[in-house]
C-alpha cells in the first residue's frame, strides 16, 4: 500500500519575496482583466479600480504573510524579508496602478489612508503572530521541563489545596 504523506504549504513556510511577487502577478492580472472589460464595455469599471486592486492585494499579502510567518524558523530573518518584500509589493503596485489609472495616490481620493491602514494593520498582524508564536513555545517549553510537577500536582497531598508543595 503506498502512503502518501501529508504536507500542507502553511508547514513548509514560503519565501516573503516569492509571495510578494505572486501578489504582484496578482494585481497586474485583475487590473489587465479589468481593462479588458472596461474595453469590450461589458460594465462600467471605475478609474479608481487599480487603486482598489492594489490595496486588496496587499491586504491579501498582509494576511498570508503573517500566517506563513508561523512556520519561518528564523523569526528576525523572515520579518526583514517581509518587510523589505511588503514595501516593495507597495511601491510596484501603487507604480502600476498609477499607470492604469492615470491617477495618482492623492488624486485617486482616499486610497492614500488606506496604504497607511494597510501598513500599520501588517505590522500589527506581524506582532500579533510573534506573540501567538512565543506563547505556544513557552507553553510547549515549560510541559517538557516539568513533566512530573504538572501532573503529580495535588496527588501527594489530599488534604490541602495544591500549594503546600512550595512551602
Amino acid at each position: 500500500m503506498n502512503r502518501t504523506e501529508y504536507s500542507s504549504i502553511f508547514d513548509k513556510g514560503l519565501n516573503p519575496i516569492l509571495q510578494a511577487a505572486i501578489t504582484f502577478g496578482g494585481v497586474i492580472v485583475f487590473i489587465l482583466l479589468a481593462k479588458l472589460v472596461k474595453l469590450t464595455g461589458l460594465i462600467h469599471v471605475p478609474d479608481r479600480f487599480p487603486w482598489m486592486t492594489a490595496a486588496s492585494f496587499l491586504l491579501l499579502f498582509a494576511v498570508f504573510n503573517s500566517v506563513f510567518s508561523l512556520s519561518a524558523e528564523n523569526m528576525l530573518k523572515y520579518w526583514g524579508r517581509s518587510v523589505y518584500s511588503y514595501l516593495g509589493l507597495a511601491v510596484a503596485s501603487g507604480a502600476v496602478a498609477t499607470l492604469f489609472s492615470s491617477l495618482s495616490i492623492d488624486e485617486a481620493g482616499s486610497y492614500r489612508w488606506i496604504y497607511i491602514v494597510l501598513t500599520i494593520g501588517y505590522l500589527v498582524f506581524l506582532a500579533m503572530v510573534a506573540s501567538m508564536r512565543q506563547i505556544v513555545d513557552f507553553a510547549q517549553r515549560e510541559e517538557w521541563n516539568h513533566p512530573r510537577i504538572r501532573r503529580g500536582r495535588g496527588k501527594k497531598n489530599t488534604g490541602g489545596n495544591g500549594d503546600s508543595e512550595k512551602q
